[in-house]
């Protein structure tokens, strides 16, 4: 390409960071000249990881060892909580996609309630744009900062936003039931995601408290032009990768699965299964894609909306990028259109 542009990712020895090192370092127009991970500084990342060990690539150090005079654009994938501090001490010129919930919610008093804190960098959180790449793209291309999604809240908005935009769907009978992997949970070592506490089972957790609610009450919210609530239950199944949305609506089915594919026509990684097909996990599997379907209830007027990616890739790094390929003026898809894995 005419132009490479240096990228660093801070946080890179969590899943995330690995997953954006995976996707960028084939990656035609991006390098990556720095990686932080204050804790695993000095080691190298395939050290961290020993999949990622054929790469050339820079050894880990602390964020503050970095010179970011020659960097373009920083993935920031840090725990949530540290980085509205880090990002708010990083050079202005500096394009950042954060892939936190630090900066998701537009509403300062909206944060403080689904999160427990204050924000302490409230000037940027007015800054950042929603990281939708399908619903924002306009905004994001002219935007500094860039607020990545929760996996989760991008799976049940890429299933609801089209049909709450378009009027199919009553929006006070919206249920969403979803299934996500153990990987979503982040790598930091925790007594209830042993293996021996998730395996052979499956739970619903965070039960009508989840913070993705925040989400979804935004973003419903703004595509109704009222106030919109759902009910949102999500499970811990027994596997790496992978979430699986059932959204129960009252509407016709017939016209609803006609506005998501009318929606999503146009979109390369928003893909419509024929009338009456859901899909499932391992058809996305480490990549950027999501398949949605619609299936007719038993009962007249109801509908069942499906929604299918995979949370370490389009529900987080792979979204990242997406939205880095606009903010730097390349195409969009760039280095994101591999197939799923299958088996």
């Amino acid at each position: 390409m005419e132009q490479v542009f240096d990228v660093a990712i801070l946080g890179a020895s969590g899943y995330t960071g690995a997953e954006l090192v995976r996707l960028i370092a084939t990656h035609p127009g991006m390098r990556i000249a720095a990686l932080a991970a204050d804790r695993k500084a000095g080691q190298s990342l395939g050290q961290v990881f020993p999949h990622l060990r054929h790469l050339d690539l820079p050894k880990l150090v602390t964020i503050a060892e970095i010179d970011f005079a020659g960097i373009d654009l920083v993935f920031c994938a840090l725990p949530h909580g540290t980085s509205q501090e880090v990002i708010a001490a990083l050079p202005r010129d500096l394009r950042i996609v954060d892939l936190s919930a630090d900066f998701r919610l537009r509403d300062p008093a909206a944060y403080a309630r689904w999160y427990g804190r204050e924000h302490q960098a409230p000037d940027l959180q007015a800054e950042a744009v929603y990281g939708l790449t399908e619903f924002y793209r306009d905004d994001i291309r002219k935007a500094r900062l860039v607020a990545g999604t929760g996996c989760n809240a991008a799976t049940g908005l890429y299933a609801i936003l089209p049909l709450l935009r378009a009027g199919v769907i009553d929006p006070d009978e919206i249920i969403i039931d979803l299934v996500t992997g153990i990987s979503g949970a982040g790598r930091s070592p925790k007594e209830e995601m042993l293996h021996a506490e998730t395996s052979e089972g499956i739970h619903a957790y965070n039960i009508a408290r989840h913070r993705h609610l925040g989400e979804f009450d935004q973003e419903f919210s703004r595509a109704a032009g009222r106030r919109v609530e759902v009910t949102f239950t999500p499970h811990l199944a027994p596997m790496n990768r992978g979430i699986l949305v059932t959204a129960y609506v009252r509407g016709e089915p017939e016209r609803i699965h006609a506005a998501l594919a009318d929606a999503y026509a146009d979109e390369r990684f928003l893909v419509v299964l024929p009338y009456g097909e859901a899909p499932a996990t391992r058809h996305v599997r480490g990549s950027n894609y999501v398949h949605l379907g619609v299936v007719a209830d038993r009962r007249p007027g109801r509908a069942m909306v499906f929604a299918a990616l995979d949370n370490l890739v389009k529900g987080s790094s792979g979204q990242a990028l997406q939205n880095a390929n606009l903010m730097l003026g390349l195409p969009e898809t760039l280095g994101l259109e591999a197939a799923p894995l299958f088996p």
